[in-house]
């Protein structure tokens, strides 16, 4: 019921734009009307890879343009009917996408963005060499319609809104599958979508195949409404930009943002063209370059978001919030727990779960990490500790596979998994949480920790399960549906903890998890890490709480310049003189718990 509830906006909108556009009498306001929704799928199909992986696009002409060449050609060459040359075309159009996206995932950020731009003009070019400069389709009198050239106009409005509503179905599935919910946490955050057990090339590629697929099929459309088809109207730099100005205007990484942008871009454009183009060339141009502007100055992320927000603002109870506890000094007690009861060491093999041998990394001169060797044993509980830049956060990073090791081994079980990609390390049971608190901002609680299920499930509702059961394991049951960017530090520490608990990792790498709390938070994440150990959780844990620390931990692990100096007790650890010298200082000897 709630399902066809949220449909009924789609299917209103769609029934009202359908009845206005029977209205139209006018041919040229006619082919503006089947503009609309064209370009509405074409900022569809960008923001079903730009919108939701955040990697921005300035080449979704590519694909647009090659399924305008497909259908064209198809028709004139073969003379194929545009109802199954516009299927080939999406079809011409996912193989371009995932032709482009295997190398130029590679890069990131405005590299990706550029690389992106070169693709449809150097097809564009190709496609003048070729002698294709204008394309004509031929006209058909004898059964027309099965060449789509309708008598009446008002029907390509019909057939562009049936693509819009299709399009925007497809969106909403995706949006609320594991393929959403995987390509919004890498927009929000790759690093910990990889942590999390995503693997992020392979969705990244889903995208931009079925991206490319779509702008394939309405280009197809578009050759067929405009019956002329060119290099620049297709391949141009302004094809393009229509695509990502429509759906950065409307809105981002939502159903509704480039079909607002449509609405109200598209109408305005050709009327401005159509009454001022012979006066000013350029002014389709000038009207979406106006529009980026105005969105970057008022609603960064477009209207669909700026308007949702400042709704919920004003329906948000005004509640005073909590004070803020100040913050824990380095040495000072947090805990007033006992000494947790240490697990009996074993030699056997068969007990340890992660053996480190001669692990290095240099960055240029500089040597991070250098033949760091450590075993952790099944149940145990290891404090890796040392000054600042001692190496602690990069073994970390060597152990989850954001770095590759310059040499050494990480064994699992006995098996090397040097070198693998964080999705695969946590597909082999290492979860992790990050020194600098990485949520997906935009999602809930619930939805942050059931992208860390994945790994684990094959259907969303065990994922669910899984993601509730961890939330609950943390303390934050009651207050599961609440945005990550509303939470307070305490809140998000635990909830990266029941995201990686969500994957059910063998072994949990906590990176100062209580760094930037108050007293009583830092207390509260303790005594869940302490639960957590008791369950059988194996855990190594980065911290500077050294009070915390000594009642925590089976066994510490001592870095300094990226070496091992000491390994043992916390009771032998804490008084050996060389720690006390690189980390501790002289102070600790009259604080140290006894």
């Amino acid at each position: 019921m709630h399902g066809l509830r949220s449909l009924l906006p789609i299917l209103v909108f769609t029934a009202l734009y359908a009845a206005l556009s029977l209205s139209v009498t006018n041919s040229y306001y006619q082919l503006v009307m089947t503009l609309v929704p064209v370009w509405a799928v074409f900022g569809l199909s960008w923001n079903l890879l730009s919108g939701y992986t955040g990697l921005i696009s300035f080449g979704h002409a590519a694909f647009f343009g090659i399924g305008a060449y497909a259908t064209a050609l198809g028709q004139i060459y073969f003379d194929l009917s545009p109802w199954a040359l516009i299927p080939i075309a999406a079809m011409l159009g996912g193989f371009a996408g995932l032709l482009i996206g295997f190398p130029t995932f590679r890069l990131q950020g405005h590299y990706f963005a550029l690389a992106m731009l070169a693709y449809p003009l150097a097809i564009l070019y190709v496609f003048e060499w070729l002698g294709f400069q204008e394309v004509t389709l031929p006209i058909k009198r004898d059964n027309p319609i099965a060449y789509m050239q309708f008598a009446d106009p008002r029907f390509y409005t019909l057939v562009a809104l049936a693509m819009m509503l299709a399009t925007i179905l497809l969106t909403r599935a995706i949006e609320n599958s594991r393929f959403g919910m995987a390509l919004r946490a890498i927009k929000q955050n790759e690093a910990a979508a990889e942590a999390a057990g995503i693997d992020t090339l392979a969705w990244k590629l889903r995208a931009i195949t079925l991206s490319g697929a779509i702008a394939g099929a309405i280009g197809g459309f578009y050759a067929v409404v405009l019956l002329v088809v060119t290099p620049q109207s297709v391949f141009g730099m302004l094809v393009s930009a229509q695509a990502l100005t429509v759906a950065m205007f409307g809105g981002i990484g939502t159903v509704w943002g480039p079909v607002i942008g449509s609405v109200i871009l598209i109408p305005l454009a050709e009327t401005l063209n159509a009454e001022a183009g012979s006066r000013l060339p350029g002014i389709q141009g000038v009207i979406f370059g106006l529009a980026i502007i105005c969105v970057i100055l008022v609603a960064p992320e477009g209207l669909f978001w700026k308007v949702r927000d400042l709704l919920r603002k004003r329906s948000a109870p005004l509640v005073a919030a909590p004070p803020r506890a100040p913050e824990t000094p380095l040495a000072a007690p947090v805990v007033a727990a006992p000494k947790r009861s240490r697990p009996q060491q074993s030699e056997e093999t068969e007990d340890i779960v992660l053996e480190v041998r001669n692990l290095s990394r240099a960055f240029g001169g500089l040597k991070a990490v250098q033949d760091v060797s450590f075993k952790l044993r099944r149940n145990e509980i290891l404090g890796i500790i040392g000054p600042n830049g001692a190496g602690k956060t990069t073994v970390f990073n060597l152990l989850n596979g954001f770095m590759r090791p310059d040499q050494g081994e990480i064994l699992i079980d006995g098996r090397n998994m040097s070198g693998r990609k964080p999705h695969e390390l946590c597909g082999a049971g290492i979860g992790r949480t990050f020194q600098i608190m990485r949520p997906f901002q935009r999602m809930s609680i619930a939805d942050n920790v059931v992208v860390g299920a994945y790994v684990r499930t094959s259907t969303d509702t065990e994922a669910r399960q899984l993601a509730a059961e961890a939330i609950a394991r943390v303390g934050l049951s009651d207050i599961s549906g609440r945005i990550a960017s509303e939470l307070t530090t305490k809140e998000l520490r635990l909830m990266e903890i029941a995201r990686a608990l969500a994957g059910q990792p063998r072994i949990l790498l906590l990176d100062e998890t209580l760094a930037g709390l108050g007293h009583d938070e830092a207390d509260e994440v303790v005594a869940v890490i302490q639960r957590l150990a008791s369950d059988g959780m194996t855990i190594a844990i980065i911290e500077h709480t050294m009070q915390a620390m000594v009642r925590l931990v089976d066994s510490f692990l001592v870095l300094d310049h990226g070496a091992v100096i000491v390994e043992g007790e916390p009771e032998a650890v804490t008084r050996d003189s060389r720690v006390i010298e690189a980390y501790l200082g002289k102070k600790w000897v009259a604080y140290a718990p006894r």
